[in-house]
């Protein structure tokens, strides 16, 4: 027979260190008193821009594609409103790019100029935006 016994070298377990959960607990208390939904407070959580894949960022380096500050407002405008319809991963057409987004990441995947989107299928996508 085997021994089934485990056994733990002799280093102690020592707790995890808690310091921020004070921080995180006053910020949703402060929150939450100030009647903040929960979407508010994730909005406010999270810096709430939309950001891009290093796929992505080659991808638009090698097809010579830029975005505007008005571009990038949009994009993110965009997103908050597919998010807000349940839309999971979108392709979104905008400026003859094309670009695939992971709506609840917030983060682009890829991006592709017009004439690169008329040759490819877009496949599991459950939204599409044209702006």
């Amino acid at each position: 027979m085997s021994d089934s016994r485990i056994f733990f070298p002799s280093q102690p377990i020592l707790p995890v260190d808690n310091s921020s959960l004070g921080q995180r607990k006053s910020y949703i208390k402060n929150s939450a008193a100030t009647g903040a939904s929960f979407a508010d407070i994730l909005e406010r959580a999270s810096d709430g821009k939309v950001t891009f894949s290093n796929h992505a960022l080659q991808r638009m380096e090698s097809r010579n594609l830029n975005f505007s500050e008005r571009d990038l407002q949009k994009l993110d405008d965009t997103v908050t409103k597919m998010a807000q319809k349940g839309a999971r991963e979108s392709l979104i057409y905008m400026n003859d790019m094309a670009l695939v987004v992971s709506v609840a990441n917030r983060t682009v995947i890829t991006a592709m100029d017009g004439s690169s989107a008329k040759e490819n299928i877009f496949t599991n996508i459950d939204s599409a935006a044209i702006l």
